[in-house]
């Protein structure tokens, strides 16, 4: 029989094998990979949102923060929930 490593031959058994988390995103990331998947603008988010488009430029490289109003406001904009938008890279479930 092939000898195969410890989490395949869980997998093979049908055991749980927790995964590695591979991409990291930021608030700013996550908010440029849906407005870009939408097709908008910064100046088209900044319109749809009721911010300035220096605003979402800022948010988008990190400098400036997202706090709870401006997640709203650009989540309802983009049509997502705003948790997508500030916390990015929970998973929701225990490691």
């Amino acid at each position: 029989m092939k000898k195969y490593g410890k989490k395949v031959q869980e997998a093979l058994r049908g055991e749980f094998v927790s995964t590695k988390s591979r991409v990291h995103l930021t608030s700013g990331q996550a908010i440029r990979i849906y407005r870009e998947a939408q097709d908008f603008t910064q100046a088209k988010l900044a319109e749809l949102s009721g911010l300035t488009q220096a605003t979402i430029s800022g948010l988008e490289s990190n400098r400036l923060t997202l706090g709870v109003d401006r997640a709203q406001r650009i989540a309802k904009a983009l049509r997502v929930h705003p948790g997508l938008l500030a916390f990015p890279g929970w998973s929701g479930f225990a490691a």
